[in-house]
This record gives structure tokens, sequence and C-alpha cells, in this order.
């Protein structure tokens, strides 16, 4: 029976479309083979076509400075200017922070610099540790109290008690304010559309741009020390918080709001009473992100003053002294850990409506766990007070694996520095130097129209005009021969990460008790320090852009394996069973049942790496790269807004044409799929 042809009208715009596919694709090959021939000839058929005319360039970076520099100098509300405002903010905002850090750390304090006096001692480590215990305990019972409670002994036990407690002062502060301004920004996106399309471009820069990049300006406006590291934290961490809660409120199924209509419920009560609530799970996701991305950002914000864990690491590094490093970032690991499980259980807690026993009537009685939460806060005030020497573990008694490390590294250089040695060099002449002049050689306008052609095959115009823009804009704010060294080596990063990380995610996912395992080393890998990475690294290779690549592929390599697993793990049993019925080896329903219908989620996790290897290459800047990461830092040095922003919307750009590109992909093969 023959099948019946498809409507006049219908066939005409399948003509279209497929006439509009084959002519990108044909535009695709004329670009891509033009582009070849034009590196293969060499610059002689047209120098502006490869390098940039300076003379043309946008002089987007003085502009920056100079507007900075009227921001902070010049500009005013009348009353009070620009800068007073941001320093009465950074005032508002040490307020909570010096009560923190009193209560955990320094205790509070007469007087300023050397000549302060302690009047009142922080809370003793034991008392710390009974309350998060006790926390934990009331959130997810006795497993939950006991691993919180070894997670905070860690920090004692190792030495680390005093910096942990100043950055968790400093998590203590930024994520209340991350979460609220994250929550009404999220709120204005769901009930206002043009609110929405008009921060998802910015969300996507704060999420793209390097940190070091706006360390400059907030340094500028907020000055230097802890509370400029906080607004820095914030503005790091808040963006995943504003697009949790727009999913969350518009997930909330209709039936609920229109009971909420059905009841009478104002505009105020239908947003607090039964929006909010309806969505809050995925909100503490969301809380839950920004305390992990605000623990992220300890390193960084030490650089302008936060100290803490995160001072630990960079001074580590700084010496090389890898043992302290690793001890330090260890340290952030159990903290993020802990506060993790916490955020986590809370969230679920949140969810189960309070039961209250008959007969309580008293405040201790309705709130037992606070009350001995306020117990608990007055005795270990009290025992510091009598014993100060009861607020950290005394040195004595504290442990160290510093001298182990440092003794595993240097007999890695002695016995192995010839083997090691050749790697490094054989990768760079073989692999790093051609890929890096080959990509340093192409002609910036054949690029361009690659990536717009590659747009517009994907997703359209749109996509194309945006591809198009974006690496336009690098070349003309001067960044491209930067931005190609960025490219090359974070490509050969994501490959190599890819390489090692779908073999090992395909490895774990049928196998549960392995994959249980190996989540937990990739909330490791997750949560330590990207600077911790480093240290390795430049001990055992020195500097230079092998060692980057290493550092780069060491963190960049847990997404691959995570989506990898996650993927195979959500193939429909049923297609694998009507695989093996039909006669497939193991191998054969891997390569053509498994991995085609995991392909959607693979392309997100390349997605993934490529944005965790562009994250970790700003930092490899530390380590003698000359790419976008290293202007970034040098403008940071120099104090340099306009020079620091454009490198960081370099990056930035980079990050959102491979993010849009590879999205739209993905979403092609969902679409062939379905």
């Amino acid at each position: 029976m023959n099948p019946l042809p498809a409507p006049p009208f219908e066939a005409a715009e399948t003509d279209k479309t497929s006439t509009g596919k084959r002519l990108a694709d044909g535009a695709l090959a004329i670009v891509a083979f033009t582009v070849l021939m034009a590196w293969w000839l060499g610059p002689s058929i047209g120098q502006w076509a490869f390098d940039y005319p300076r003379a043309w360039q946008i002089p987007a970076a003085r502009h920056i400075s100079q507007w900075m520099k009227w921001l902070v100098n010049e500009a005013s509300f009348g009353l009070f200017s620009f800068t007073d405002f941001t320093r009465f903010i950074a005032d508002l905002i040490d307020i909570p922070y010096t009560l923190a850090l009193g209560l955990l750390a320094t205790g509070f304090l007469s007087g300023q610099g050397s000549a302060a006096v302690q009047i009142v001692p922080p809370i003793s480590f034991l008392g710390v540790i009974l309350l998060v215990g006790l926390l934990g305990y009331y959130a997810g019972g006795r497993r939950l109290a006991t691993l919180v409670v070894v997670c905070f002994g860690f920090l004692a036990a190792f030495g680390q008690w005093s910096s942990a407690m100043v950055t968790l002062a400093s998590i203590l502060v930024a994520v209340p304010i991350g979460v609220a301004f994250g929550l009404l920004l999220g709120l204005a996106g769901y009930r206002w559309p043009w609110v929405d399309r008009a921060i998802t471009p910015l969300l996507d820069l704060m999420q793209t741009i390097p940190i070091f990049a706006y360390l400059v300006p907030i340094l500028f406006l907020f000055g230097f020390g802890p509370t400029a590291a906080i607004v820095g934290t914030v503005i790091y961490a808040m963006p995943p918080m504003a697009r949790i809660t727009i999913l969350g409120l518009r997930a909330v199924p209709s039936e609920i709001r229109d009971l909420g209509h059905m009841v009478g419920c104002s505009r105020h009560q239908m947003t607090w009473k039964v929006m909010v609530p309806s969505a809050a799970d995925p909100i503490m996701v969301g809380v839950n992100q920004v305390i992990m991305l605000s623990l992220n950002m300890v390193i960084i914000a030490s650089m302008i003053g936060a100290g803490g864990l995160g001072f630990e690491v960079l001074a580590a590094l700084r010496r090389l002294d890898i043992g302290a490093g690793f001890e330090a970032g260890f340290a952030i690991v159990a903290l993020a850990v802990a506060l993790d499980r916490l955020s986590q259980a809370i969230a679920r807690k949140a969810g189960v409506p309070p039961v209250l026993a008959e007969g309580r009537t008293s405040l201790v009685q309705r709130h037992p766990y606070l009350s001995a939460a306020l117990a608990v806060i007055v005795v270990s005030l009290i025992a510091s007070l009598l014993s100060p020497s009861l607020a950290t573990l005394p040195d004595s008694l504290t442990l160290s694996t510093g001298t182990f490390w440092n003794e595993v590294v240097k007999w890695i250089n002695i016995n192995f520095f010839d083997v090691l040695e050749v790697i490094r060099t054989t990768l760079l002449l073989n692999l790093l130097v051609p890929v890096k002049r080959f990509l340093a050689e192409l002609p910036w306008l054949g690029v361009v129209a690659l990536l717009a052609i590659a747009g517009f095959r994907l997703g359209g115009f749109r996509l194309a005009a945006l591809a198009g823009a974006l690496s336009f804009l690098i070349a003309a704010t001067g960044q491209w021969e930067k931005a190609m060294v960025t490219v090359y080596l974070c490509g050969i990063a994501v490959i190599i990460a890819s390489l090692i990380g779908i073999p090992i995610g395909i490895l774990a996912a049928e196998r549960e008790r392995v994959w249980r395992w190996l989540q937990v080393v990739i909330d490791t890998l997750q949560t330590l320090p990207s600077f911790v990475y480093l240290m390795p690294a430049v001990m055992l290779f020195r500097v230079g852009d092998f060692t980057a690549l290493i550092a780069i592929v060491a963190y960049a390599v847990a997404p691959a394996i995570r989506y990898t697993a996650l993927g195979l793990q959500r193939v429909d049993p049923k297609v694998i069973e009507a695989g093996r019925a039909m006669g497939c080896t193991p191998f054969q329903i891997l390569t053509k049942i498994k991995l085609k219908l995991a392909l959607p989620e693979l392309m997100l996790g390349l997605n993934q790496t490529i944005m965790f290897a562009l994250s970790m290459l700003v930092i490899t800047a530390l380590v003698g790269t000359r790419d976008l990461g290293q202007e970034v830092y040098i403008a940071l040095t120099k104090a340099d807004t306009g020079r620091g922003i454009v490198a960081g919307l370099a990056v930035a750009f980079i990050a959102i044409i491979a993010d849009r590109l590879i999205s739209a992909g993905a979403a092609r093969l969902r679409e062939r799929m379905a």
C-alpha cells in the first residue's frame, strides 16, 4: 500500500526547509574551503582578513575605563555621590558580617588594628560543632548529624578552624543576600515577560564573564576588604537562583493558580502564599546552588581581602607548598559537603508540614531545637570567656598531612622527571604548538563567517546573527589573537577530558556500586578549589601551556563523566530489551542504541565541559598562559577596568557561542529522536 501524498502546503513547507538547509550546508562547505585555502595560500590575499586593522578597532576598553572614572569621581545623585552610595551599601553589608565574624572567628573587639582588645570571645569550636550537629539532627536525623560533625571536626583536627570560620562568616552573609536578590529577580522575570527577556542576556554574561574581570570595578566601587569580596560573591552566585526561580514558578500546575484565584487571593497573597510555596523544591535547589557557588568564590575573593580558607590556598600556591594547599583545599571540600547536605535536608524538611504535639505551650516546648541551639551558644561563649583556649583546638592536638604530600611530589620528581619531561615535550611539539599555530593563522573573517553559517544551520537566522556578531566583536575589540589561544587550549582540553570522561561514564553507568563511589569522587573534584589543581601541575611540569592543559583537564573531566553516565542510565530499558531480542551484541547495544539515544545528554555534557574549561582557563593565567585569562589577570594587577572587562567579555562571548551552538545541536537531535 502506497503512503498518502503530503498536502500541497506541507510539501511546499518541507521543500522550503530542505532547500534552506541544503543552501546553508553548501555555504558552510564553501566558506570552510575558502578559509582553509586562505590559510594555505597565506595572508598575501588580504592582510586585513587575517589581522583586524587597528584603525577599525572599537576602543571599548578606553571608553569603559573613562566611564568608570567618571562614575567613581563625578557621578552624583544630588545629595550624595555614587561612591557614597556604594560605600553605604558596603557599610550595610559590614554590619552582619562583623556580627558573624565575631561569633565564629575573632570575637567582639574594642578598638581597631593591632590595638584592638577582645571583649567577648567567639563561640568555641566545640560549641559550633554541637550547633551544626544539632541542625543536622533536626534536618536529617542521626546520619546527617554524624556527617556534619565529622566534616567540622576535620576542620578543627587539621588546624583549619580559624580560616574556615572566616570563610563561613562570609558565606552566612553572602548566601542570604544572593538568595533574596535572586528570588526577587526571578519573581520579576516570571511576572513580566519583558523583564525576563531583559535579564536573560545579563544573567548569561554574569555566569560566563570571569570573576577576575569585575573584581577591578568592585574594588573601585566598594573598596578593598571582605565586604567587596561578599559583593563579588553575590554577583557570581545569584544568576542560578534567578533562573531556577523563574523555571520553578513556571512549573507550578495551572490548577494551583486557578485555586488561588478562586479563593480571592490578592497579587501579593498569590505570590507569597501560593506560587512561592508551590515552587519551594526548585527554589531550594537554587539556594543550594548559591551556597556551592559562594564556596567556589572563596579563593578569588581572598584576592580582594576576604581572607579565610581561600587565602590559605592562594598563599600555598605562591609558596608552591602543595601540602598546605591540599589541606586548605580539602577543608573547603569538607565545608562544602556539610553545607550542601544541610541545605538539601532543610529543603526536604521545608516540604513536610510541622506536627505540634498536644500540651506544648511554652516557647521551649514548641521550639526545642532552637532553645537547645541558644543554650549551646550561651554555654560555649561562657566557656570561651572563662578559658580562651577552648575557642580553638590547641596546635599541639592538630594533625597535618602537608609533609606527606610534599614528599610524594618530591619522590615523583626525583624518580619520574625524565618520563614526565618526555611526555611534556612530545605533546608540546606534536600537538599543542601545531594546533596553536594553525588557529593563530586562520583569517578572522572566515571564522566569523563559519560560525554565522553554523548558527544558521543549527538554529536559524537569530542564532546566526548572535554567533556572527559576538565573534566579530572579539576581533573588533582587538582580542582575536588571545581568543584563538584561549580556543586552542580550551579545545584540546575538552577533547582530552571527553576522551577520558566518556569511557569512564560508560563503564560506571551499568555498575551501581561503581557509580556511587564515582559520584563521591566527582563531587569532590567539583568542590575542590580550582587553584588546588594548579599546584601539583606546577610542581611536576613547571609553568606554561602544558601545565595549564593538565589543570584544565583535571577540572573539566567531571561533567563529561556525570552526563555520560546519567544519559546512559536514562535510556528506556524496553528499547534495550528490544535490541537484545533482535540478537544485538553488547557492543552493538552500546553503540547503536544507548549512545545514540543518550546523544543529547552527551552534547549537554560537552557543553558543561567547555564551560568548566573556560572558567579554569582564566585561573591558569597564573602559570604563564598568553590567552584572555592572562589579559584579565594583568588588568586586575594594574587596576585597568576597561582592559579587564573587555577581555572578560571576550571569554563570555566564546562561552555563549559554544553554549548556543551546542544547545541548538542537542535540540535538533531530540527532535529527530522524538
